[in-house]
C-alpha cells in the first residue's frame, strides 16, 4: 500500500521534546536569518543564463519564482514547527505519507544537493577563472577551465574544488560561525554596491525587447520568462532556514511568515535591482544564432556563438561565465568587478561544503531508517565523520562539475527541489485532514488556498524546465524505485518494526559541520 508504513509522528515528537529549543527568535532575527540563507549562487552566476532564456523579462522571473517559493515556504513551516527534526522533507513525509513516498522524496533531495553543489562549483570556476585574468593575468586554457560543452576538456578548477571541499568535509574540519557571518556580509555589501553604481546608470532602450523569447518557450526549450523563472528558482531556495527555526521562534504563528515573507521580498527587490542594474547598463537581449534562431544555454552553439562575438571584441552579458563582475568591467569600474568577483570567489566555497553537507545528512538519516545499506552511516574512527557517503557524493559532485555546464545543473537540481516541495504542500493538507487537532506551532495561513498555489507552481516551473533537466527526475526515480525495492523495502526499520527514534544523533551525523549563517540547512540551498 502507498501510504504504508508510516513512521509513527508521536515517536518523532517524543524525541524532539526531549531536546526542546529556548525560544528566543524574533521576526527581525528571522528575517535576516532568510536573507543570510537566500541571497548566494544564484544571482552571481545565473543572471547571464537567465538573460539567454528571457532578455529583459528576466526581471519578473525572479517575482513568479519568488512567488512560487512564498507559498511554497508557508506549506514548509507548518510541517517544520510540527516535526523539528532532521530529515526535512524527507521525513515529513515518512511522518504523513508512508515509507515509498518518503523514500522518493529523499532520493530527489540526494539528486538536488549533490547536483547543486556541482553547480556551486562550475558557478565559483567561472569567477576564479575571471579573477585570475583580470588581477594577475593569468589565463587558464579554455581546454581546462571549461567542459566539452563549450569547446573545452574539463572544467579543472571546478573539479578541484568540489574535491577539496569533500576532503574538508570527510576530515571533520569546522567552520567558525562568526567567519561564516562576514562572508554572509560580504554579499550582501557586493550586491548592494553593484545596484548602487548601476541603477544611475541605466538606459532605458535597453529593456526594449522586454520578453524576445515569449513567455513560455515550446518544445521543452526551457525559454522564455516562466523557463527562465524555473532556472532563477535556484537563487530563492535556502529559505527553509527560517522555517526550519520555528522550534526557537517566538510567537511563531506571528514571526514565521513575518521571517519569510520578509526575506522573500527583500531578496526579491534585491535581486530585481540587480537584474535592472545589468539589464539597463549594458543590455542583456539573447545571443541567436547565424540563421536568427534561438540558442539555448549551455549548448555547444551558444558557447561557438559568444566565442566568434569575443573574436570581434565584443562579450554580451549572456556569455559571461562571471556576470556581474563582467558587467562593472565594461562600465569602466575594473577594479570593484573584481572584488565583486573576489566576493564570489571567497563565499562560494562554503555553499559547496553546505550542499555536500546537506546531501550526507539526508543519506545518513536514510540509511539509519535502514533504507540504504547502513555502511554508508558509518562514522570514521578518528574523524568521526560518515566518510564513506562523503567521498561517493564527492566524487559525483566533482565529475558533474567538471564536464556538465552550470545551467544544466541547476536545473536538475531544481527538479529534484520542487518535487520535495511539491509533496510537502500536499502533505500539509492531507494532515490537516487526517489529523486536524495536532498542535500546530505554526498553521500555514489560508491553508486550502496557499497549499495549491504551492502544488500549482511547482508543477508549472517543473513543467517549463528544459526537456533534459525534466527527464533526469524520473530517471533518477525509477533508479531509486529499483533500489529500494531490491533493499530498502526488505531491511526498512519501520518495515520490521523498530520504530525508535534516536536521540543522541537525530539531528546530525557525530561531529558535523555545523550550521552556517548564509547557508542552507537540509531541504533547501542557498542559492
Amino acid at each position: 500500500m502507498i501510504f504504508g508504513r508510516v513512521k509513527p509522528l508521536d515517536a518523532i515528537l517524543a524525541t524532539a521534546e526531549k531536546k526542546s529549543l529556548v525560544r528566543t527568535l524574533g521576526p527581525v532575527q528571522l528575517t535576516l536569518l532568510g536573507v543570510g540563507a537566500i541571497i548566494g549562487t544564484g544571482i552571481f552566476v545565473l543572471t547571464a543564463e537567465a538573460a539567454q532564456k528571457a532578455g529583459p523579462g528576466m526581471m519578473l522571473s525572479f517575482v513568479i519564482a519568488g512567488f512560487v517559493c512564498a507559498v511554497a515556504a508557508l506549506c514548509y513551516s507548518e510541517l517544520a514547527s510540527m516535526v523539528p527534526v532532521s530529515g526535512s522533507a524527507y521525513t515529513y513525509t515518512y511522518a504523513v505519507m508512508g515509507e515509498l513516498l518518503a523514500w522518493m522524496v529523499g532520493w530527489a533531495l540526494v539528486l538536488e544537493y549533490a547536483v547543486a553543489a556541482s553547480a556551486v562549483s562550475v558557478g565559483w570556476s567561472g569567477y576564479f577563472v575571471g579573477l585570475l585574468k583580470s588581477s594577475l593575468g593569468i589565463e587558464i586554457p579554455a581546454a581546462l577551465a571549461t567542459g566539452p560543452y563549450a569547446g573545452g576538456v574539463v572544467n579543472l578548477p571546478a573539479l578541484i574544488i568540489a574535491l577539496l571541499v569533500t576532503w574538508l568535509l570527510m576530515i571533520g574540519t569546522t567552520e567558525s560561525a562568526r567567519f561564516n557571518a562576514v562572508l554572509v556580509a560580504v554579499k550582501v555589501v557586493a550586491l548592494s554596491v553593484f545596484v548602487a553604481i548601476t541603477i544611475p546608470m541605466i538606459n532605458g532602450a535597453n529593456f526594449e525587447p522586454f520578453a524576445p523569447n515569449g513567455w513560455a518557450g515550446t518544445g521543452g526549450s526551457g525559454l522564455g520568462v516562466v523557463g527562465a523563472a524555473a532556472s532563477i528558482f535556484f537563487a530563492y531556495v535556502g529559505f527553509d532556514a527560517v522555517s526550519t527555526a520555528a522550534e526557537e521562534t517566538k510567537n511563531p504563528q506571528r514571526n514565521v511568515p513575518i521571517g519569510l515573507i520578509g526575506s522573500l521580498g527583500i531578496c526579491t527587490v534585491f535581486y530585481i535591482l540587480v537584474a535592472a542594474g545589468a539589464i539597463g547598463t549594458i543590455g542583456a537581449q539573447p545571443v541567436t544564432g547565424p540563421g536568427g534562431e534561438i540558442l539555448a544555454p549551455g549548448t555547444p552553439a551558444l558557447a561557438e556563438q559568444c566565442q566568434s562575438l569575443a573574436a570581434i571584441g565584443r562579450e554580451p552579458l549572456v556569455c559571461s561565465r562571471e556576470a556581474l563582475a563582467h558587467v562593472l568591467r565594461q562600465l569602466g569600474w575594473e577594479q570593484v568587478g573584481n572584488l565583486i568577483g573576489l566576493a564570489a570567489f571567497l563565499a562560494l566555497p562554503s555553499v559547496i561544503l553546505m550542499m555536500l553537507f546537506g546531501q550526507t545528512r539526508i543519506f545518513f538519516v536514510m540509511a539509519r531508517d535502514g533504507l540504504l545499506p547502513e555502511k554508508l552511516a558509518s562514522v570514521h574512527p578518528r574523524w568521526k565523520t560518515p566518510h564513506v557517503v562523503t567521498a561517493i557524493t564527492g566524487a559525483f559532485v566533482a565529475v558533474a562539475a567538471a564536464f556538465l555546464p552550470v545551467g544544466q545543473l541547476a536545473d536538475v537540481s531544481n527538479s529534484g527541489t520542487l518535487f520535495a516541495f511539491f509533496m510537502v504542500a500536499l502533505s500539509v493538507m492531507i494532515l490537516r485532514r487526517a489529523d486536524p487537532h495536532r498542535p500546530r506551532p505554526f498553521r500555514t495561513p489560508a491553508v486550502w488556498i496557499v497549499a495549491p498555489l504551492a502544488i500549482i507552481g511547482c508543477v508549472g516551473l517543473y513543467a517549463n524546465l528544459p526537456f533534459e533537466a525534466k527527464m533526469v527526475l524520473p530517471v533518477w526515480g525509477g533508479i531509486g524505485l529499483a533500489l529500494y525495492y531490491a533493499y530498502g523495502y526488505r531491511k526498512s526499520h519501520v518495515g520490521r518494526g523498530i520504530v525508535d527514534v534516536h536521540e543522541e544523533d537525530r539531528d546530525v551525523p557525530p561531529q558535523p559541520v555545523p550550521p552556517l549563517p548564509g547557508a542552507p540547512t537540509p531541504g533547501g540551498k542557498e542559492a
